[in-house]
Parts: C-alpha cells; sequence; structure tokens
C-alpha cells in the first residue's frame, strides 16, 4: 500500500550493512534518473499510466487537489510524495491486488480475529488512523495529503477501517474507494496483529458488498502473509475499468 498497505512491522535485519545501504542509494539514484524524464504538466491532464518509466513512476510534479487524484486513481495511478517535497504519480508493473475470495489467513491469525480481540469499526477515526500511518521514521504521507485525503474522507470516497481495544486506537488503514475497486494506500499497528485484523476486515467487507478489487500496489513484508497476488499493468488497468464500473459503494 504507497505504495502498498504498509504495516510499521519490523523488517528482519539485513546483512548485507553497508552493501545494503549502498544498493539502496544506487536504486535511488537511477530511479531519480527516469523519473525526470516525464514532468507533469501544469495543468495537467496525467500521463497515460503505459508510458511510466521502468521503476513505475509515470511523471514527477504538480500540485495535490482532490479531483487530480480521483483522476489518477481512475486511470490506474496513484501519488506518493518524495523525500524531497516533489510528487510522485505512480502505475508499477507489477501491481499487487489482494484477490477477494482468496485470500491467505494464517492460522493464527484466524484465532485471533475469532477470539474478538480486537473491535472492528468503520470511518470513525480519519484523522487518528491517518497520524499512526505517518508516525514512522520516513513517510510519504505529507501534509499536503492529510488536507487533501481528508477532503476525500469528507466526501466519503476515502475509507478507514479501524481496529480497538479497550477503547483505544490500536491500528488501521485507510484507501480510496471508486466503484467496486478499494485502493489501500497505508496501514499501522500500536499492538500485534492490530493492523492484520483489519486487513481481513477490510476484504470481508469488500467481497459483502460486492467488490471486485482490491489494489495493494506493492507486497510488503506486512502483506505477504496473505498472499497477495502481482498482475501485469494490462490486467490490473482492465480489472480496475471493470471493478469502476460496479454499482456498489463501501459505506454506508
Amino acid at each position: 500500500m504507497p505504495g502498498s498497505a504498509s504495516d510499521d512491522d519490523e523488517d528482519d535485519d539485513d546483512p548485507g550493512g553497508g552493501d545494503a545501504d549502498a544498493r539502496a542509494l544506487l536504486e535511488y539514484l537511477y530511479a531519480r534518473v527516469w523519473r525526470r524524464r516525464v514532468v507533469l504538466p501544469t495543468p495537467p491532464p496525467l500521463p497515460d499510466p503505459e508510458r511510466a518509466g521502468p521503476d513505475g513512476c509515470v511523471a514527477i510534479g504538480g500540485a495535490l487537489t482532490p479531483e487530480l487524484v480521483l483522476e489518477a486513481y481512475g486511470k490506474g495511478i496513484f501519488p506518493m510524495a518524495e523525500a524531497d517535497g516533489e510528487l510522485g504519480w505512480w502505475s508499477p508493473d507489477p501491481r499487487t491486488v489482494l484477490e477477494l475470495d482468496a485470500l491467505h489467513v494464517p492460522r493464527r491469525l484466524q484465532r485471533t480475529v475469532r477470539q474478538g480481540r480486537f473491535e472492528v469499526r468503520v470511518d470513525t477515526a480519519f484523522d487518528e488512523v491517518v497520524a499512526g500511518c505517518a508516525d514512522r521514521p520516513s513517510t510519504w504521507i505529507s501534509a499536503d495529503f492529510v488536507r487533501v485525503y481528508g477532503e476525500l474522507f469528507a466526501r466519503g470516497v476515502v475509507h478507514t477501517v479501524e481496529t480497538w481495544r479497550d477503547g483505544r486506537l490500536a491500528g488501521g488503514l485507510y484507501g480510496v474507494s471508486l466503484g467496486g475497486a478499494f485502493m489501500a494506500e497505508s496501514m499501522f499497528h500500536r499492538e500485534t496483529d492490530a493492523s492484520k485484523v483489519a486487513v481481513v476486515a477490510l476484504v470481508e467487507r469488500l467481497r459483502a458488498r460486492g467488490f471486485a478489487l482490491c489494489d495493494i500496489q506493492y507486497q510488503t513484508e506486512a502483506t505477504r502473509i496473505f498472499l497477495p497476488r502481482r498482475i501485469r499493468r494490462q490486467e490490473y488497468l482492465a480489472r480496475l475499468a471493470r471493478a469502476r464500473a460496479l454499482p456498489v459503494r463501501f459505506a454506508p
């Protein structure tokens, strides 16, 4: 999620140490060279996602507005703020999705869900969920993202799935809903499994309401337990178009 619904679970230590840091720097510099090739015009439109660079970046620049964000998601593109303050527009190939009828839930997590350790709520704590997702050493969730996605939340386009315990927010996620497509953006946890329970609740809700697509953009350490599927961009765009046409709603 941007990308994927990325949890703040700690990744395994990288035995490469400095080598890993050097690789990361080289990959970053390589990506920047490619991204500079397409600058978003003012005013937009957004370029065709099939013109994305090898890293999945469609364009750089522009101002984040609710209308442009909606246009982007409708075209299979999502925004992500860069460390230097620039705005990137992304359409990776392959794209990662959770198959609604084939979600893998490990047995331990199934037990946690059955035990009812967490209370699941929907759309009750947007500000707190986004703040939780942004509360990490490095985040793409800028102040502009909070403002614009807050406006889209007020319009009923952005939604949250939250897990609560003893009256306290333990974890959750947020994403964008367009027709029968849900694009999960980010997730966080303050207690073990809190965000993963939110993912299970999200998929159950999407399935029950007739959704056809759950996009998580990239696979992460937190989401790989669900065995997400990577599909080519062309297939993703076709599935997105079909899902958007469905007469379904995330809420109420």
